[in-house]
């Protein structure tokens, strides 16, 4: 039996085949023209980095003053691995680049006052990358203080407050700790590990292995890393462009706030009606005072607490949807006026069936 080819389906393969032999070409030239970008920059998150880009470590270091022996090979690669580590943990590096703009200037003014080394602020940089952030094992705050710690140190935790979230009181009581921990141990750099481990654990390590650095000691795995994590971001901080960061210095955002400081010395019944009282909202209160705690202050030892009141807070998204609303509804939408103690106006609001 003669086969023939049936001319239709002969036509539609050759044209399948064409199509396809034209598209394995565009795809092919698409992915050499990436190829050849990527060979220039990569581009992660915001961050560009040379692709021919590897890292150097410098060639002398210091932490707080103190040389970092890298000619120990042992710290030089300890000190690599975190660098590593963090320069290409891109989202969460560079937001604490950003963060650094609105709170290294007070830390920093901090420990001027307090006498103490500056690179102790990278402490709080690896304990929360400049977060009041919360710990499984209950350490809280920027410096990520424990509660005994932190009562040890005159931060004061109630139901009502936590003195862990207050940066400046915070930072204090981490310098106070600084100098007590010099004071034992003659060295910024054992110091600031004992943040870590705690003065008594350091001071056993080194007493047991007869040392007298931290560059020498053989300690717990995270206590191992500690000083090198703060190294890192040291480098990393004071040479964002060198690896690849580009923080807007300009930028509205992350800038330190202007504030006015209310002094109360008495009981405040309702921290909501306090903040509409200064034109904001509980949570922008909340959001620049996040010491306190809970929804009232009640203080019936007449302490004297500051509230930081920001000189120009963001205008009440709340204030355009009622005045939009008062505009759609008419005399069908009612609200009331209700006065506190303070003086200041709430509106209720609510709509009525007709």
């Amino acid at each position: 039996m003669k086969q023939y080819l049936h001319l239709p389906t002969l036509l539609t393969g050759t044209c399948l085949i064409i199509l396809g032999t034209l598209a394995a070409w565009f795809l092919l030239e698409r992915y050499e023209k990436l190829q050849k970008q990527n060979a220039q920059n990569l581009d992660y998150q915001g961050v560009t980095i040379p692709a021919n880009y590897h890292i150097a470590l410098p060639d002398s270091f210091s932490f707080c003053g103190e040389e970092v022996p890298l000619e120990n090979p042992e710290v030089a690669e300890s000190f690599e691995k975190e660098l590593y580590i963090n320069v290409f943990r891109h989202s969460s590096t560079n937001l604490v680049l950003k963060r650094a703009q609105r709170f290294f200037p007070l830390i920093e003014k901090i420990l001027r006052e307090e006498g103490l080394p500056e690179d102790l602020k990278y402490i709080a940089v690896i304990e929360s990358d400049l977060e009041n952030v919360r710990s499984p094992a209950g350490a809280e705050g920027y410096w990520q203080f424990m509660p005994a710690t932190a009562k040890e140190f005159s931060l004061e935790i109630s139901k009502e407050v936590d003195e862990r979230f207050h940066l400046e009181k915070a930072t204090r009581a981490a310098a106070q700790y600084f100098k007590r921990a010099h004071k034992r141990f003659g060295n910024w750099t054992n110091a600031a590990a004992s943040y870590n481990n705690g003065m008594g654990g350091m001071r056993f390590s080194l007493r047991k292995q007869a040392l007298f650095s931290y560059y020498d000691v053989h300690l717990n795995q995270e206590t191992a890393r500690y000083i090198y994590r703060a190294l890192a971001m040291k480098e990393i901080m004071e040479n964002p462009d060198k690896y690849g960061f580009q923080v807007e210095k300009n930028s509205k955002h992350y800038l330190p706030v202007a504030y006015q400081v209310v002094k109360i010395d008495s009981t405040i019944q309702d921290l909501v009606t306090f903040a509409r009282y200064f034109n904001m909202s509980y949570k922008t209160l909340k959001y620049h005072n996040p010491w306190l705690i809970s929804s009232k202050l009640t203080n019936k030892d007449n302490k004297v607490y500051e509230i930081k009141i920001p000189t120009n807070p963001p205008a009440l998204h709340s204030d355009k949807i009622l005045s939009k609303l008062r505009q759609q509804n008419g005399n069908h939408f009612q609200f009331d006026t209700l006065q506190d103690s303070l003086k200041s106006e709430q509106e209720e609001v609510f709509f009525e069936k007709e």
